[in-house]
């Protein structure tokens, strides 16, 4: 692995060692990159709720139009629906603006290819010497940010034909730990006939995993005893694990 591109992606401290001039670059020579052979890269760019999340995503979406490419914003989103997005919409590449389970001060920026799945080595190694070595780029004229409507219901359909459940009578006490679940989570279980209970689903910038979600289950497992649920789930910061809680909690 590079200096830049951990297992994960590239993680750091907002403003530290995740800037707003790395988030630039990074769109730049990802786009540079996947934009070779005078292709016009589409990027699409979702994130989770932490406050740093909207400048990085316009520092990206800047770096991406500077060398013709389209950025494709999606807003909150869990991680694995920018993976569908992505595919869905035939894309080049997606990206998550997340730092997962960590606090609000962290973020991070994880590409995908156009199937969905992490870049291979070869291209994350691409971009980061680009951006290391401050490599000049082709910047090109045409590039553009587009907002995709309802982004969301492109991942709801995947998930429902996957899951051919009906889920009435089931009473769940769901955490989104004021993350990328908040809305789209309990949306799909109640659309699948569940009586949903919420926590965790206040987001306001700061509060992402603090004292709830996947890493925090107490209040889950106490709020499932007192709903006198049937099952409680707990999701982390960009909803792409979770852990879930028995009846007793």
């Amino acid at each position: 692995m590079g200096k830049l591109f951990g297992t994960d992606g590239v993680r750091g401290v907002y403003e530290k060692e995740l800037t707003l001039d790395l988030a630039y670059g990074l769109g730049q020579a990802g786009a540079s990159v996947l934009g070779r052979n005078a292709h016009r890269p589409k990027i699409v760019i979702g994130m989770d709720t932490r406050e740093s999340g909207n400048a990085l995503e316009q520092a990206l979406a800047r770096g991406i139009v500077a060398v013709g490419g389209e950025a494709v914003l999606v807003g909150v989103l869990p991680t694995p629906a920018i993976a569908v997005i992505t595919r869905e919409i035939q894309a080049d590449a997606g990206v998550v603006i997340s730092a997962s389970h960590n606090p609000f001060q962290f973020n991070g920026i994880k590409f995908f290819d156009g199937l969905g799945f992490k870049l291979p080595d070869a291209v994350e190694d691409d971009i980061e010497t680009i951006v290391l070595e401050k490599q000049a780029v082709e910047l090109k004229e045409g590039g553009r940010i587009s907002q995709l409507e309802k982004p969301e219901d492109l991942y709801l359909n995947h998930i429902k034909q996957a899951v051919k459940s009906d889920f009435s009578g089931l009473k769940v006490v769901m955490d989104c730990a004021n993350g990328a679940a908040y809305a789209i989570a309990p949306a799909f279980f109640r659309s699948l006939g569940a009586d949903v209970v919420v926590i965790g689903d206040q987001p306001d910038g700061k509060n992402i995993n603090a004292g709830c979600g996947s890493t925090h289950l107490q209040p889950l497992q106490h709020r499932v005893v007192d709903e006198k649920a049937d099952i409680g789930i707990a999701f982390d910061g960009d909803a792409d694990r979770c852990l879930a809680v028995d009846n007793v909690g």
